[in-house]
């Protein structure tokens, strides 16, 4: 909001707002378990576990869905420990570190034993997890590396968002990114370039470009980047945040909608309601982005190159479970524009999403962002290369490790389902076991 003087005066009441609405979860977590409290302590302790994990969980999904700063994230630097993700996912891990967190309050309200053995079945599985991980990471460190016929490089630019608000010459990016970019003609390289980089331009009008993009690159050459598209529909028009594929021509080799938009930045909630009261979004001054329909894996086969990846724009690369129908595809590719959170911490917040999504897919993601943290994350979390926030340049993805499909992957957030039942199972368990 501060990129913007029209947004200014919203700042005190979305400073309020926002934390309110996201207190109501946690107060209503409270009041149902006021209703549903036990006087038998371990029996208080699932339920609170399981009313705190299903309140995590409506939280990434309801009006769009922000499952930002989960308890779960608390151990994003614990590599060894988060490897069980790749078992059984963010939500599911999540509500066992809840548990895990809470344990403490079973031994100073003990009444019995049971309350000794629950935080001891507790602490135990957290040491099962460090000992799943510390297994399954030496065991993907023995992988041998097998070294691609092409790079993918990921380029991090740091162009200032005041771009969107003055009168930049667009070509000017353009040549400051391929400066960057440091093509080699001869080279097999595929380009990732961060979303909405060219924000002026929409994908019909690209072309205009051409010679820029010819005479640096080659037929050895694809890039990646994120752009704005305008379509008409029945004398409506609609517009759509893209990620597109290009050869060295600027002919569009592939595309993919972005699904997940972000409210009152590319779309606006309530948009004939607010929009009377003069309210607009925040990266689109005409109207709210258009969804895409899903998110299918885009495939590029030539003579050059034979890749599949999963194409995510900014803050789709949050959500655990629901980023995909088939995990045949060989990568995840994410383009970011990470300038919108400032100084902040937001970028490397955003940036730990993609930990936890690689270890749950199994797959490498190759992220390039503006303003932000651009990475090659490995599927067991680690980052191979990075380029840290606030600097400029690139880096070079060349070789990778072939890892089997993950539990996860394969089921989702059924896992999570299927751990609820298990809590519930052992209330009605323990209800029916007499204080000792």
């Amino acid at each position: 909001m501060t990129f913007d003087e029209y947004f200014k005066f919203l700042i005190p009441i979305a400073t309020i707002l926002v934390p309110s609405f996201l207190a109501i979860f946690y107060g209503v977590t409270t009041y149902f378990f006021a209703i549903f409290y036990s006087k038998k302590v371990v029996l208080s302790f699932l339920i609170f576990s399981i009313l705190l994990g299903i309140t995590e969980l409506i939280r990434g999904f309801i009006f769009t869905g922000f499952p930002w700063n989960l308890i779960a994230f608390s151990f994003s630097n614990n590599i060894n420990f988060i490897q069980i993700l790749s078992i059984i996912g963010t939500y599911s891990f999540n509500l066992i570190c809840i548990s895990f967190f809470i344990c403490p309050a079973l031994l100073i309200l003990k009444q019995s034993r049971k309350e000794f053995f629950v935080c001891s079945l507790f602490i135990s599985i957290a040491i099962g997890f460090l000992i799943f991980g510390n297994i399954k990471n030496n065991q993907f460190n023995l992988i041998k590396n097998n070294t691609h016929n092409y790079t993918v490089r990921v380029v991090s630019p740091n162009i200032k968002l005041d771009r969107f608000y003055s009168d930049k010459n667009e070509e000017e990016i353009i040549n400051e990114l391929i400066l960057l970019s440091n093509p080699n003609i001869d080279m097999p390289t595929i380009f990732v370039w961060p979303e909405g980089i060219i924000s002026d331009v929409y994908l019909k009008d690209l072309k205009i470009y051409e010679d820029l993009f010819s005479k640096k690159f080659s037929e050895n050459h694809l890039i990646i980047l994120g752009i704005n598209s305008l379509e008409s529909k029945n004398d409506e028009n609609l517009y759509f945040n893209l990620l597109a594929v290009f050869d060295n021509h600027l002919n569009l080799i592939n595309s993919y909608k972005k699904v997940k938009l972000v409210p009152f930045g590319e779309f606006l909630p309530f948009e004939n309601f607010l929009s009377l009261l003069g309210l607009k979004t925040i990266t689109n001054n005409y109207q709210s982005y258009s969804r895409g329909k899903e998110a299918n894996h885009i495939s590029i086969k030539s003579n050059k190159f034979n890749l599949s990846f999963l194409p995510l724009i900014c803050y789709e690369l949050i959500y655990s479970g629901e980023l995909y129908k088939s995990n045949k595809f060989d990568y995840i590719i994410n383009i970011s524009e990470d300038g919108w959170f400032g100084d902040s911490i937001g970028p490397k917040q955003h940036f730990v999403h993609g930990i936890f999504r690689s270890i749950e897919s199994g797959k490498y993601i190759i992220r390039s962002t503006n303003n932000g943290i651009s990475a090659i994350i490995n599927p067991s979390g680690k980052l191979d290369k990075s380029v840290n926030f606030g600097d400029t340049g690139y880096i070079d993805f060349v070789e990778s490790k072939i890892v089997k499909t993950t539990i996860f992957s394969k089921y989702g957030n059924k896992i999570f389902i299927f751990l609820i039942l298990l809590y519930i199972f052992l209330i009605f368990s323990f209800n029916r076991i007499k204080n000792e």
